[in-house]
């Protein structure tokens, strides 16, 4: 059945060319170089490194981006296109397009209301957000201004159990529909641009609002209010100077802050329980037994860690390198993923994430298994120069570009992409 009503890659594109007569631009740029470009441009040093930086000598996120090269996509002709389906199920819900945005930490470091932004975009485009467990805005807020919009929720698992369950409890009252276990930062990677500036944003009490905001971290806090600093500092103008950020960025006044020593108590706290290095397989039964939440593994890269989500009783696995921020010279998560998709054999979801840039990355991802993928950096970039509206047009044109790209492939829907996976696609 044909549909001569415009889809919505043609009412983007006209907005934008329709503006463009009376000199109006996009707010952000359209093109992803320009705008990393223009970001780096607004952003400190330090919260641009921490966002467009990785591992070592950053080859995986340059690996990441490789992988895409070595797939192309083979257009077909005289194909019904006029009516165009971009829209998805899974785990029960039906979402408009086939991507979600990826937890990012610290957000507080792009713009002001960082996570609650993100939550008003997503809300408005109907695209899932994934709370980080790093968050600038506690989940409830971001909950709060989201009405019924889909949410899920990563979590970091901690050294305390009473602190997991915690966690994931309030993200079953805040209506998210899945949690995101990840799995690959239970230590951080060598993050080359952020050692040469000496700065890591949590030990500023940035990024730890989801744990400030929870009961049992309160608890956990209490327990560490008659410890001493682990060594003594001498006292200088930059200690105070970070004395004072730390108790501005932390809730409440600063004054009452800099008086009570609690954030400094928060961060030594949040050191001592943020991740859990011993985790192994075993660990899953105890979150599978405290909720019924679909569950997600995420930093799969080996197809044996893929069945065994299965063997777990897991609900979907997302290939994912974290970005490249991790272990440098990994595996491109593209590389892995028609492996992986073999291996759970429909059985449960694959999710993609780590470099996705574009509509094509989008499809050919889908084509090679995936069942969604994850978009990161990109909206982090559109937050950081305009806002909950600078990430609704990142939104808006990645969607456009993936819908144009299946239409003028010759696919009207998502299912007929993951049908014969590489029917579209050639090396």
């Amino acid at each position: 059945m044909n549909s001569d009503e415009p889809s919505f890659s043609r009412l983007r594109q006209s907005e934008i060319y329709i503006n463009g007569i009376s000199g109006q631009k996009p707010v952000v740029p359209i093109s992803y170089i320009e705008l990393k470009e223009a970001a780096e441009k607004k952003l400190s040093k330090e919260a641009f490194s921490y966002l467009a930086g990785g591992a070592g000598q950053e080859t995986t996120i340059s690996k990441n981006r490789e992988a895409f090269k070595h797939w192309s996509i083979q257009p077909r002709m005289l194909r019904d296109v006029s009516a165009l389906d971009t829209s998805i199920e899974l785990l029960g819900h039906r979402y408009p397009v086939p991507f979600l945005l990826a937890p990012i930490g610290v957000l507080g470091l792009f713009h002001k209301e960082a996570d609650k932004e993100v939550a008003q975009a997503s809300a408005a485009e109907g695209v899932p957000m994934i709370f980080s467990s790093q968050a600038s805005v506690s989940m409830e807020k971001c909950a709060a201004v989201m009405d019924d919009a889909p949410r899920w929720f990563q979590l970091y698992w901690s050294t305390s159990n009473k602190l997991v369950k915690s966690f994931v409890k309030r993200a079953e009252n805040c209506g998210c529909q899945a949690i995101v276990l990840t799995l690959d930062t239970t230590m951080l990677g060598w993050r080359t641009r952020d050692l040469d500036l000496a700065y890591l944003p949590f030990l500023l009490a940035k990024g730890i609002a989801q744990y400030t905001s929870d009961p049992v971290f309160k608890e956990l806090m209490e327990e560490h209010r008659d410890e001493d600093p682990d060594r003594e500092k001498s006292i200088t103008f930059s200690a105070i100077c970070s004395l004072f950020k730390m108790s501005r960025n932390y809730p409440g006044s600063t004054f009452r802050n800099l008086v009570s020593g609690e954030p400094m108590r928060a961060v030594r706290t949040f050191i001592k329980t943020y991740s859990r290095p011993s985790l192994t397989w075993e660990n899953l039964s105890f979150l599978r037994g405290i909720t019924d939440l679909p569950i997600l593994l995420k930093g799969i890269l080996h197809p044996d860690d893929a069945r065994k989500a299965v063997e777990y009783g897991m609900n979907g696995v997302i290939v994912s390198n974290h970005g490249g921020r991790q272990v440098d010279g990994a595996i491109p998560a593209l590389g892995a993923l028609p492996s992986i998709t073999t291996a759970v054999d429909g059985e449960i979801p694959v999710f993609f994430d780590s470099g996705i840039r574009t509509g094509a990355d989008i499809f050919k991802a889908l084509a090679l298994g995936a069942n969604a993928v994850l978009l990161g950096r990109p909206y982090a970039y559109g937050l950081s120069l305009a806002g909950r509206e600078g990430v609704r047009e990142v939104i808006q044109n990645l969607r456009a570009d993936f819908e144009l790209t299946m239409g003028l492939s010759g696919i009207k829907s998502i299912d007929k992409i993951t049908a014969n996976p590489l029917e579209s696609m050639k090396i």
